[in-house]
């Protein structure tokens, strides 16, 4: 039973990474219309932002994908779409269909936070670098009598 909670946990933050490596990949391929984007939305110091949204999403989604410091990637995730959320889906400003359409925007987000706060809150899972690297550490310092033991 373990081993089908630790591939569910790795499916899990496989599927969560996903829409940040894309959407981030997309924003470098796609910078102008981004940029436009933003201006549209009233933002200021677009390229400064844009170098950090893309670096956030990436970095962010590798660090959940691989479980390298995925708590810490996720927590940056979870904080930066707080404001993506509020800037770009603004749904109370809107009205009719294009107001249904922020809204499913905004609740998705919030929905994405909750599986970023989790991540936080309980970590990367076992199939994933951060429980190995621990393992090493862990290992290296019990060692670390021994070795001095058998220098004296």
């Amino acid at each position: 039973m373990n081993d089908a909670k630790s591939v569910i946990w790795l499916l899990g933050r496989v599927l969560l990474s996903q829409i940040f490596l894309l959407s981030g990949v997309m924003k470098i391929f796609n910078w102008s219309q981004t940029a436009e984007y933003m201006a549209s939305e009233g933002m200021v110091a677009i390229p400064f932002f844009l170098f950090i949204a893309i670096l956030c999403e990436i970095g962010g989604g590798l660090s959940i994908l691989l479980g390298f410091k995925a708590r810490l990637g996720a927590l940056v995730l979870a904080l930066v779409l707080i404001p993506f959320t509020l800037v770009f889906h603004h749904f109370w400003t809107y009205e009719g269909m294009a107001m249904q359409n922020q809204m499913q925007h905004f609740l998705k987000n919030l929905t994405i936070m909750g599986g970023l706060w989790t991540i936080v809150a309980v970590g990367s899972g076992p199939l994933s670098i951060d429980p190995a690297a621990r393992q090493t550490l862990a290992y290296e310092r019990a060692r670390e009598p021994l070795a001095e033991a058998l220098a004296r």
